[in-house]
């Protein structure tokens, strides 16, 4: 069931949780021994020489080359003029509010899309993402928003998913549409489904993106846009080196709840609004342990944390701070949506 919660008081501040950096010894949530965090040939090959295809077929001389486009994910950064709005806003909403639910208190319904660009709608053509590739995708959130990565080092957010509906489409259009287009403005005013608190997930092309999605704050103003996008072929069971195992959609859920890239703002100033991300220059890409990038800045660059850009089996935690700033972000801008 859906959350209805009462709550008595403001609890804004972050914890400051460094921590030290662990190789993961297995990819989150498939307690099967599998890939470790560790540079091996192939990903060398993918960052430095060996060709890399992009999510609309684009061949790049490599996966660096890819990130380096732009194409790993569309979400905008915000400028510090806009996310003072959003704490003024914060501030004066959740007044009189307590802001750390309790972990798995909130459950998400998530609709999930599935635009194909031929074939049979759910049956075959380009595009197609059988149902098993959706159950384990939902697995994959709730266990990223559980913590229950490697070690179980992540935190344990109030968040949880559950399936509330499948939907299969032939458009080649919709397939085709890249953030910001009329085609996806038309997509989602056709399909999206509930409310504040629903999850709207639409599988496509990602119009030569891993990803994008919309803000909690921008809810209000367009509801029917809201929602994350994805590859289709990045859900667990696609086949892509680097990144299908389910966590662009982790991600890109990430920025829905309100989280921003762990190297927003760099290696000054107030970076992701969150306190116990490590500051970080730029995105990291690969699995690139040990990295520190902002050496007069407390931590190693945050590598495993969902909200950068390594790869799928190198990230595998959110940190206490950035669930308390989810929870303040639903709270404020999506419950009783």
């Amino acid at each position: 069931m859906r959350r209805r919660r009462v709550f008595v008081l403001i609890a804004l501040a972050a914890v400051v949780a460094f921590g030290s950096l662990a190789p993961a010894s297995a990819r989150a949530g498939q307690g099967n021994g599998g890939p470790q965090c560790q540079d091996d040939g192939a990903q060398a090959d993918r960052l430095a020489g060996q060709p890399f295809v992009g999510p609309d077929g684009t061949v790049y001389l490599n996966q660096h080359a890819f990130i380096e486009s732009g194409h790993r994910c569309a979400v905008q950064p915000v400028d510090g003029m806009t996310e003072a709005r959003i704490m003024k806003e914060v501030a004066e909403r959740t007044s009189g509010i307590q802001l750390e639910s309790a972990p798995g208190s909130i459950t998400i319904p998530v609709y999930v899309h599935v635009i194909q660009q031929n074939g049979t709608a759910g049956v075959s053509g380009t595009g197609f993402v059988p149902s098993s590739w959706i159950s384990s995708q939902i697995s994959v959130l709730n266990v990223a928003f559980a913590g229950n990565g490697p070690g179980g080092t992540g935190a344990d957010t109030p968040f949880r998913f559950t399936l509330a509906g499948t939907n299969y489409t032939v458009n080649s259009s919709w397939y085709g549409a890249g953030p910001g287009t009329a085609a996806q403005t038309a997509m989602k005013n056709a399909l999206h489904q509930g409310t504040g608190d629903d999850l709207n997930l639409y599988t496509n092309s990602g119009g030569g993106y891993l990803g994008w999605a919309t803000f909690p704050w921008n809810y209000a103003g367009n509801p029917l846009q809201d929602g994350v996008v994805v590859w289709w072929n990045s859900l667990p069971g696609g086949n892509d080196p680097a990144y299908s195992l389910g966590d662009t959609a982790t991600h890109e859920v990430g920025h829905w709840v309100g989280l921003y890239h762990t190297f927003q703002g760099g290696c000054n100033g107030q970076g992701d609004y969150v306190s116990d991300t490590p500051a970080e220059r730029t995105y990291a890409f690969g699995c690139p342990i040990g990295r520190d990038s902002c050496k007069n800045k407390a931590g190693l660059d945050p590598i495993e944390n969902f909200m950068d850009y390594t790869d799928d089996y190198c990230m595998y935690k959110f940190t206490t701070g950035q669930s308390v700033r989810a929870d303040t972000m639903w709270t404020t801008y999506r419950f009783a949506h």
